[in-house]
């Protein structure tokens, strides 16, 4: 469901059987622009908790050998940020769950020491030198540092529906579940980010916000969006718009589904769905991503019998990051997940076979990655 806010799905989600053989995340990313030189940089921001359950006074690490020797689990809260561009990094910084503070219930909150997070703000620092990081390779992050204060304004929602209803029993038996609370999302306020001030504002900012949970992560794994979007019919910016695409190969236990993507256009207000949960719908997609020595490369074909959307996205190897996560049950199965903020490209949206738009996307959030590859 395209534009309808529903914050319970947004609330900490690690409860039941998911506490102890669960992940849950709230990912954030935007530009800004560098005071000095006017500069553009896209960054991200996410808080990634884990198996509450088995929590210590200290993080617990899935990749030390130790612990993989003794089929023991990760727990702790992960405050992932970093940037794209010329100088990308990501930057982590763990706490133990009992440093951390999560709120029961909707509207939701996340502390622990100068790091927060809720529906209206964030604030945080992370510093990592460079022989911190070669001495812990368990934190699988670069070297650098960031800290932030930003307000944030969500505008638009998809609500992907499917089985995520409700928080706890209905959701354990799917993998991984998503919401994007804020599809369209604008902040304000400043990131520091290795000693360069960068000014965040709303009209510039090109904001995305939502969540994941579950048990393990798809693969593959696909992710596009974007509501820096110029319509080549009129020539002007579409100022109350913004596409997302997300999935991959849906798990309902040990069922994987076939390749399917969950798609939402909310063009000039109005709303374009492609779920396939929804059956009735009838809605198709195919995909291909691929890589190529220099790009990441995304094709994505969706219909129903009313619509079509054909999205086209290219984004620079050399702007992107190999991002890293490890899965509630300690594995790191996904090595190669390009993750960037700079992808560009264009969306073809039909009624029928007549083209109602097509529009150039810039700044286009973007993820490709699959097992084994």
């Amino acid at each position: 469901m395209v534009n309808q806010s529903d914050l319970t799905r947004d609330a900490f989600m690690l409860k039941g059987g998911l506490a102890e053989c669960g992940y849950d995340w709230w990912w954030h990313s935007f530009t800004g622009h560098n005071a000095d030189t006017g500069e553009e940089k896209s960054f991200f921001i996410e808080f990634f908790t884990c198996n509450p359950a088995l929590g210590e006074d200290a993080p617990v690490f899935g990749q030390l050998p130790e612990n993989q020797m003794n089929d023991k689990k990760p727990s702790y809260l992960m405050v992932k940020a970093g940037a794209w561009g010329k100088d990308a990094a990501q930057l982590h910084r763990f706490f133990g769950w009992k440093h951390v503070d999560v709120a029961d219930g909707a509207p939701f909150h996340v502390r622990a020491a100068d790091c927060y997070l809720d529906e209206r703000a964030t604030q945080g620092s992370i510093r990592l030198s460079a022989d911190t990081v070669a001495a812990h390779p368990e934190y699988m992050c670069d070297a650098g540092e960031m800290s932030w204060n930003l307000q944030i304004d969500k505008k638009v929602a998809y609500n992907v529906g499917y089985g995520a209803s409700k928080p706890l029993r209905a959701t354990e038996a799917f993998e991984m579940f998503w919401h994007a609370e804020g599809m369209k999302t604008l902040y304000s306020g400043e990131i520091v980010w290795n000693g360069a001030r960068y000014a965040v504002t709303p009209e510039t900012s090109y904001g995305y916000a939502d969540k994941n949970w579950g048990k393990g992560f798809t693969s593959p794994w696909v992710w596009l969006s974007s509501n820096n979007l110029v319509s080549r019919r009129t020539g002007k910016k579409l100022a109350d718009s913004v596409f997302n695409i997300g999935g991959g190969r849906p798990k309902i236990g040990h069922l994987a589904l076939s390749r399917k993507l969950l798609a939402a256009f909310w063009y000039e207000g109005e709303s374009y769905e492609f779920n396939f949960s929804k059956f009735w719908t009838l809605t198709r997609t195919e995909f291909a991503c691929r890589e190529t020595d220099a790009q990441v490369i995304w094709h994505v074909e969706q219909e129903t019998p009313l619509h079509r959307m054909i999205t086209d996205i290219t984004c620079e190897k050399r702007d992107m990051l190999l991002v890293n996560y490890e899965a509630p049950d300690g594995s790191k199965r996904h090595n190669r997940l390009w993750n960037g903020g700079n992808g560009v490209g264009t969306v073809k949206l039909y009624r029928g076979s007549t083209l109602i738009d097509e529009v150039d996307a810039r700044n286009v959030g973007c993820e490709y990655g699959e097992y084994g590859k």
